[in-house]
This record gives C-alpha cells, sequence and structure tokens, in this order.
C-alpha cells in the first residue's frame, strides 16, 4: 500500500510522466543480489593475503640460507602474460639475462580470479615477438609452493608476493618491482595488501631510482635499482625527412597513464597547429569522444613502432606513478618526448633531451608547440638520439645480475 500511496503522490504532483518514469526507473534496476552471493575480490587469492603476518619475519628473511653452487634454480612467480603486457615482457627480458648467466628458471602462474591455461600462455609465448625464447619452465602456481629444488624466489606484481611469503621454502627471497603499485586503485584494501608487501624484507631489484629510493627510505626494504634501456636494433632513425605528426600513449584503461589529462593538452595543441597528425597508441579509442581529428593506431606490435616514431616530431607521455620506457624508446628514435615532471620520471632519466613540464594541459600543450616548432628539429632529433645509444638493455642486464649476485652471495 505504501507503494500505491506514494505513485499516487508523485500523479497528484507531478503527473502521469513523473509516475512512467518512476515505475520504468524501477524496473531498470538490477535485482538485489541474493545473501552471500558476492565473492571477495581481489588479485590476491583470499587465503594468501589472510594468512600472511608480515609483522612476524619470514623465517628466509631472519636467516637467509648461504647458496652454494654457480648455477642456480629460480622460480619467478607471476600473474600469466599478455600478448601487449609490457611488464611481463620486462620480467622475461630478465629471466632471459639469468639464463644466459647459467641458472635454470621455474615460472610460477598465479592468478585469484582470471580462468587461463599454461598450455595458452605457452603457445602465446610462442608465437609472439615480443618475448624471448626461454628454456624455462612454466606450471601453474598451487598451494603446494615452488619445487624442493628451488634456491631464490622472486615475486613480480604485489598479489605475488603473498604466496612467495606463505611458501615454506627456505630460498631467497626477491622483489622484482616495475612500479608503484598502491597507486593502482584508490585507497583502500587493494592498495593497503600492495603496500604491505615492501615490508616483507624481500630483496628489492627495482626498475629505475624511483622506486629504490622511495621503498628503502619510506619503508626499510633492502632495494637497489637497474637503470632503462633502449633497444636500438628496435627503435633508431630512419626517416630524416621533417616530421609533421605526433604521438601520444593512450591508455584509457591504465589510470597512472593520465589519458584524460592528455586529451586536454592535445586539444589545445591541435587548435594551435591544426597542419600536423596526432597519432593515439595503445589502446583502441575509437569508442571515446575526442575532440580533435587523430588517427587511432590502437594496440600496436613492438615491430610496428619504429615506422610511426620515425614520423613524429614530439611524443607524449604521461607517467603518473614510475616513468614508463617510452621515453627513451622515443628518444632513440629521434623523438623528442614531453612528460610530466617530478621525482617518479627525473629520477628515473633525466636525460637532457626529455623535455620536462608541469602536468597542466596548457603546459604540456605549450612543451609540445615548443619542440615542434624548432627550427634546428632534424639536428635536434639525431643528437638526442646519439644520447641514449651507450643506453642499452645489455648494460641493465648487467647492473641486475650484479644487485642479483652482490645479494644472493652477500
Amino acid at each position: 500500500m505504501s507503494s500505491l500511496k506514494k505513485a499516487l503522490q508523485v500523479l497528484r504532483e507531478q503527473g502521469p510522466k513523473a509516475v512512467i518514469w518512476r515505475v520504468l526507473h524501477a524496473l531498470a534496476r538490477p535485482p538485489k543480489p541474493l545473501a552471500g552471493s558476492i565473492p571477495i575480490r581481489l588479485l590476491v587469492k583470499e587465503r594468501d593475503a589472510s594468512e600472511v603476518d608480515w609483522s612476524i619475519p619470514h623465517p628466509a628473511v631472519l636467516d637467509p640460507i648461504t647458496v652454494n653452487g654457480e648455477n642456480l634454480t629460480i622460480a619467478w612467480i607471476m600473474s600469466p602474460p599478455g600478448e601487449s603486457s609490457g611488464g611481463h615482457q620486462n620480467i622475461f627480458r630478465f629471466i632471459n639475462v639469468l639464463e644466459a648467466a647459467g641458472h635454470r628458471i621455474r615460472i610460477y602462474l598465479y592468478s585469484a580470479h582470471e580462468p587461463f591455461t599454461v598450455a595458452t600462455v605457452k603457445d602465446m609465448l610462442r608465437a609472439s615477438t615480443s618475448y624471448p625464447d626461454l628454456d624455462a619452465t612454466i606450471e601453474e602456481h598451487t598451494d603446494a609452493g615452488v619445487a624442493a629444488d628451488v634456491d631464490v624466489i622472486f615475486a613480480t606484481g604485489w598479489e605475488t608476493a603473498y604466496p612467495s611469503f606463505r611458501d615454506s621454502s627456505h630460498a631467497r627471497r626477491f622483489y622484482f618491482v616495475q612500479d608503484f603499485e598502491p597507486y593502482f586503485t584508490s585507497v583502500g584494501s587493494a592498495s593497503v595488501l600492495a603496500e604491505n608487501t615492501y615490508r616483507f624484507g624481500f630483496q628489492g631489484i627495482t626498475a629505475g631510482g624511483f622506486l629504490s629510493h622511495k621503498l628503502s627510505t619510506e619503508y626499510g626494504m633492502p632495494a637497489a635499482h637497474y637503470d632503462f634501456g633502449a633497444n636500438r636494433d628496435l627503435y633508431n632513425i630512419i626517416d630524416d625527412r621533417p616530421r609533421k605528426e605526433i604521438f601520444f600513449y593512450a591508455r584509457p584503461v591504465t589510470e597512472r597513464r593520465g589519458f584524460e589529462l592528455g586529451i586536454l593538452a592535445l586539444a589545445h595543441f591541435a587548435k594551435a597547429r591544426p597542419d600536423y597528425t596526432i597519432n593515439l597508441a595503445g589502446w583502441d579509442v575509437s569508442a571515446y569522444q575526442i575532440p580533435f581529428a587523430y588517427t587511432n593506431l590502437k594496440d600496436l606490435r613492438i615491430d610496428q613502432l619504429n615506422e610511426v616514431y620515425n614520423r613524429c616530431a614530439a611524443g607524449l607521455v604521461i607517467s603518473l606513478t614510475n616513468m614508463s620506457l617510452l621515453p627513451l624508446e622515443l628518444l632513440s628514435a629521434g623523438v623528442i618526448p614531453v612528460v610530466n615532471d617530478g621525482p617518479n620520471n627525473r629520477l628515473v632519466s633525466d636525460n637532457e633531451y626529455i623535455e620536462y613540464t608541469q602536468a597542466s594541459p596548457k603546459a604540456l600543450a605549450a612543451k609540445l608547440i615548443e619542440v615542434v616548432d624548432r627550427e634546428d628539429s632534424a639536428s635536434h632529433a639525431r643528437a638526442a638520439s646519439e644520447s641514449v645509444r651507450a643506453t642499452s638493455w645489455e648494460t641493465s642486464g648487467e647492473r641486475f645480475l650484479e644487485i642479483f649476485n652482490g645479494a644472493i652471495r652477500g
């Protein structure tokens, strides 16, 4: 009766259209979930998150084993890799370094909810040009943990630090950190669980100096870093003609890449320099309302990027957590990166050809305009490419091994 009375009241006060609208609105509402039907969903398995008490140091951290022998068995726990996952591609790059040094690798795939099969992952890795060929074994991570012969366990994403902590093995614990993952979500359970992993006492090897500084000073985590590299076999200058295009790494699904901020900046640029083609790459953005003409390059393969780069005078790369790998790749191809200023980026690379500026749409647009208006753009592009000639992934690999060997033998 109360619903009927409300309907009559709305009819008297607002008319029949208001009644119809309310009825349709009520019908469109999803049904109320059944009691106990909504599962807790986190990247980490509930039992792993629940059972870890990092206030009590893990025995492998408190009393690390002495590792004998030159050729070690090293386990890497990671989420299932995808074809375009730059983070996984970087993990595999350094696994390849360890294999080249004579170590045996076991890869354990860990997922709390997303279904996968080991066979499908192996097929993708074999078919992809983005991943190196490895001798590593690949299997699903289970509650049984890693094999008994494992000397070292590497955690990767924050969720994998929990099964590494819970593992009963006395293997030495390492943490391969590529970003500050508590920033990936709003403040809440996931961000706290991610932040806690930096207190586990694992030896950190980080991508760039921002992370090693932050984790060691704010969390007391033992951490050292390797510097980013640029693959000159993939990225180099192949065209010296004047460039009338710019590039934006546009990933609306990845909050830390500042998609909306970039679009606002590019709208100002497009008005000021309408004769430039704006390339958006990293995601299919066709469903988004973008207020300027652009070329939607979607998700390009690694071997397609250099040709695009060589058409561009400038590249907008917004990194709101740890710096992206793109600025050095762009430099190698003669593209001048415009990057939001901050220690998260400058502590990774202070290359003089990276144009740092404030994270304001107009400031970013002004810097892009300044870059494309240079009269010496061709010689400037050549000098920028030369500036990263010595910045190779081979050097990064050597540094990674230096950190690893120093920690494992120390």
